[in-house]
C-alpha cells in the first residue's frame, strides 16, 4: 500500500463500495486495488456486472433499500464508499428514484455509522450545488434552495445530501464529493454525456444547445475520492472537476481528435423545450423514455461551471487534460461496440 497504510497505520484496509458497477464506482473500485485495498461491493441480483469483470474484489449480493445486507456488507469494513445512485433525466414513477437517492442513502448511512466505520465519502453532485448560470463557476459555498433544482434526479441527490449532513451532526467521520462531468472509458450504459459522444461519433449530432459543462477524466474523479477519504476534511465538500468548456468548445475537441465535423447549427432554447414538454406528456401516456428529456433541456439553460480548486489545493485533486479523457472516451466507445456500421 501507499499513501492509504501512512492513513490508517497497519490496520487492514478494506472499503465497502456501493454503485460499484457504474461508470463512477468501477473507477473507485480500480484506484482501491491499485492502493493493495481490499474491496467488497454491493450488487443487486442480476446487475451488469462487466465493469467489473477480472478484478480481485468481495461480491455481496443486496440492495440500498435492504439493510440486513447493508449491514453484513459494512461488517468488517474501514471505509464506505457511497456511490450508488438512480440516475435518470426521466422516470415514469419518481418515487423509485427517490426511494433509491434519498431512503438509500439514509440506510447506507446508518449501516456504517452503527460499524463504527473510520471514513464514509458520499458521492453527491455538483448539480446539487449552487451555479450562477450565467458562465460564473459555481463552489461548494455558492448559495442554493430546493426550489433551484430541476428534475426529480437533481432534486433527490439534493435531499440526499441533506441526509447526510444530518449525519455529520450526528457524528459519523464523513466527507461529501460533487463531480462534475466524468468522461473516459468504461462508460457502458454509457451516462447522458458518453452518449453524446457516442452521438457525435454516429453523426447523429446536427446541432447544438448553447450550453456549458464541467469536464474531469473518469480516473482523476476516482482518485478524488481516495485523497477525500484520505485527507479530506470531515464534513467538508469538494468539487471533483477540471475544465470549463462550452458544448461547442467539447464538439470542437471531439472533432479534432475524431476528424468528424462539429455541429455548426446552435439551436434556440424556447422551441426545444416545448418539444421536450410535447415528448414529456407522449412519454407518460406511453411509458417510453421520450427522445428529448425535459429535465435535460431545463438543465442546458444553465452553464454548469464549477470552480474545483478546494479539491485541486487541499486534497491534489489531479488535472489530466480533458482532451486525454475524450481520447481514452472515443476509444473505448469505438472498441466496444457503440460505433453503428
Amino acid at each position: 500500500m501507499r499513501g492509504f497504510s501512512r492513513f490508517f497505520g497497519q490496520v487492514p484496509m478494506k472499503a465497502f463500495v456501493t454503485g460499484a458497477t457504474g461508470f463512477i464506482g468501477a473507477a473507485i473500485v480500480r484506484e482501491l486495488l491499485k492502493e493493495g485495498i481490499q474491496v467488497r461491493v454491493l450488487v443487486r441480483p442480476g446487475a451488469d456486472t462487466r465493469n467489473l469483470q477480472g478484478l480481485d474484489l468481495e461480491f455481496r449480493q443486496g440492495d440500498l433499500c435492504d439493510p440486513a445486507s447493508l449491514k453484513a456488507g459494512i461488517a468488517g469494513c474501514t471505509q464506505v464508499f457511497h456511490v450508488a445512485a438512480d440516475y435518470r433525466l426521466w422516470t415514469r414513477d419518481p418515487a423509485t428514484m427517490y426511494r433509491a437517492n434519498v431512503d438509500g442513502t439514509r440506510a447506507v448511512l446508518e449501516a456504517a455509522e452503527a460499524a463504527s466505520v473510520e471514513r464514509v465519502v458520499y458521492t453527491s453532485s455538483v448539480g446539487t450545488l449552487g451555479n450562477p448560470g450565467d458562465g460564473t463557476p459555481g463552489t461548494e459555498d455558492t448559495p442554493v434552495t430546493f426550489a433551484d433544482m430541476v428534475g426529480h434526479y437533481k432534486k433527490s441527490k439534493f435531499l440526499a445530501e441533506r441526509e447526510a449532513e444530518r449525519f455529520l451532526e450526528r457524528g459519523l467521520p464523513l466527507v461529501i464529493v460533487n463531480p462534475s462531468t466524468p468522461v473516459g472509458p468504461h462508460d457502458i450504459k454509457p451516462t447522458p454525456t458518453g452518449k453524446i459522444i457516442v452521438d457525435f461519433l454516429n453523426r447523429k449530432m446536427p446541432a447544438y444547445l448553447d450550453t456549458g459543462l464541467n469536464l474531469i477524466s473518469v480516473e482523476d474523479c476516482a482518485r478524488g475520492h481516495l485523497l477525500a477519504a484520505r485527507q479530506g476534511r470531515v464534513g467538508r465538500k469538494y468539487i471533483l472537476g477540471n475544465r470549463n468548456l462550452t458544448l461547442r468548445e467539447i464538439f470542437t475537441m471531439l472533432s479534432a481528435i475524431t476528424g468528424l465535423p462539429a455541429p455548426r447549427v446552435r439551436l434556440p432554447y424556447y422551441p426545444i423545450l416545448a418539444a421536450a414538454w410535447v415528448n414529456e406528456g407522449l412519454a407518460r401516456l406511453t411509458g417510453r423514455e421520450p427522445l428529448i428529456p425535459l429535465a435535460g433541456v431545463q438543465m442546458a439553460r444553465k452553464f454548469m461551471f464549477f470552480d474545483p480548486s478546494r479539491a485541486v489545493t487541499e486534497l491534489g485533486l489531479p488535472q489530466t487534460p480533458v482532451e486525454t479523457a475524450l481520447e481514452q472516451a472515443v476509444a473505448w466507445f469505438r472498441a466496444n461496440g457503440h460505433l453503428e456500421q
